[in-house]
């Protein structure tokens, strides 16, 4: 069993980290979906060998790629900060790629809302946003022999 705890769209709160501190300690992988504005090496710091970063259209500094295809216990899950896939306007492209790359799941950000919805049999969640534009949120993940569960969580 594998646990993952997905933020996307911090935007320099740095803050966010500090109040999901022992829910990030605790998972095997950090995802951040993007638009860091460098405070992915934050989170980097704190986590080096457990953080992915993903690169968000407001990310002057790349900390890490564009997209990504993780297998965790089976699973096949596509991140990406969703932007290139045009999510503000329709899912069906996030969907679509991530079915062109096999994978079942599709985790973005970009739209600072928390959502979850089933394409084409493909989950794509959206964790929200770790800063002011929205009320703050996460993506918490257990997966564990092919079969995985999840739960937006809001932050206080």
């Amino acid at each position: 069993m594998k646990t993952v705890t997905v933020i996307s769209d911090t935007h320099g709160n740095r803050g966010f980290f500090d109040t999901l501190n022992t829910v990030l300690a605790e998972s095997d992988y950090i995802v951040h979906l993007g638009d860091t504005s460098a405070d992915g090496r934050e989170i980097l710091k704190r986590f080096p060998d457990k953080t992915i970063v993903i690169n968000g259209n407001c990310d002057p500094f790349k900390l890490g790629e564009n997209e990504r295809v993780l297998e965790i216990e089976g699973v096949r899950i596509f991140a990406c900060h969703g932007h290139r896939y045009s999510v503000k306007q329709t899912l069906t492209k996030l969907a679509a790629r991530a079915k062109e790359l096999n994978c079942g799941m599709a985790l973005y950000g970009h739209t600072h809302d928390a959502r979850e919805d089933v394409i084409d049999g493909v989950t794509l969640l959206n964790p929200g946003t770790g800063s002011r534009y929205s009320e703050k949120s996460y993506l918490y993940l257990v997966i564990n022999g092919g079969k995985s569960v999840h739960k937006i969580v809001p932050a206080v």
